[in-house]
């Protein structure tokens, strides 16, 4: 069964991407296999021999830096972080150093990777939809800016539930045309106080009004997906957490 996956986009030959599926780690029920979210229920101990086998299978030369995500619109930058003991709460992460790897934790939620065309900095962004909604993709952007024209930079969509799957209530759709009433395009009525929500098609709305367009994957499904992917949705918010992770080599 496949285990990583790397996103299909042209980046510059310093860039180092990828995303684990559920299959190939230690954990058990609920939480096979693959599991990397140290938050969730499992065994501190097999999270961490799944982690170990992670760096060992990707060849990593440090440790992942995992944020502490809560869904909010914290963005942080791990320039000189490569140590950190302690999770930072936050919910996107980037950097302009060699080696210094940007991670997310998902099972539903939306993955973005990051990186400028030159390859000069990277990031990762975990948009649930309480943090699509609100503002994390626009944060990241506006980090970002300060260092690359937003322009130059490719994004990938990761793994997250599809849009015929991601059934919401009205208070939920209210909360995103909030934000922005266009994204009443990417939402579709599907029963009496019932929506249908595309975090696809949301994500690339916020990031084209920033001038963003070279923007790639968007083609899975985690809910309907059970072979590769973690779902809290469809295992009943008891499962595991996939990791995305983006990071440069050296120039």
């Amino acid at each position: 069964m496949q285990q990583y996956l790397s996103p299909n986009w042209s980046t510059p030959p310093n860039i180092r991407a990828y995303i684990t599926t559920r299959n190939g780690g230690f954990s058990q029920k609920p939480y096979t296999n693959f599991n990397l979210g140290d938050h969730v229920g499992d065994n501190p101990k097999t999270v961490q021999k799944n982690r170990t086998k992670l760096k060992s299978d990707l060849k990593l030369i440090n440790e992942p830096i995992w944020l502490k995500q809560t869904h909010s619109t914290k963005v942080i930058c791990l320039d000189n972080q490569i140590t950190k003991s302690q999770p930072e709460e936050a919910d996107a992460s980037y950097t302009t150093q060699p080696n210094v790897i940007c991670a997310v934790l998902t099972a539903d939620c939306l993955p973005l990777l990051l990186t400028a065309k030159d390859g000069s900095v990277v990031a990762a962004i975990h948009a649930g939809w309480q943090g699509l909604a609100a503002g994390i993709i626009e944060n990241t952007l506006l980090k970002l800016k300060t260092i690359t024209k937003l322009e130059d930079l490719l994004v990938w969509l990761g793994p997250a539930i599809g849009p015929k799957a991601f059934l919401v209530k009205d208070d939920v759709r209210q909360q995103f045309l909030q934000k922005d009433p266009k994204t009443e395009l990417a939402i579709h009525k599907h029963g009496e106080n019932t929506w249908l929500v595309d975090m696809y098609a949301i994500a690339k709305q916020r990031l084209h009004a920033y001038n963003v367009t070279k923007i790639y994957g968007s083609d899975f499904c985690t809910y309907t997906d059970q072979e590769l992917f973690f779902s809290y949705r469809r295992d009943q918010q008891i499962t595991g957490r996939m990791a995305s992770l983006i990071y440069k080599l050296p120039q």
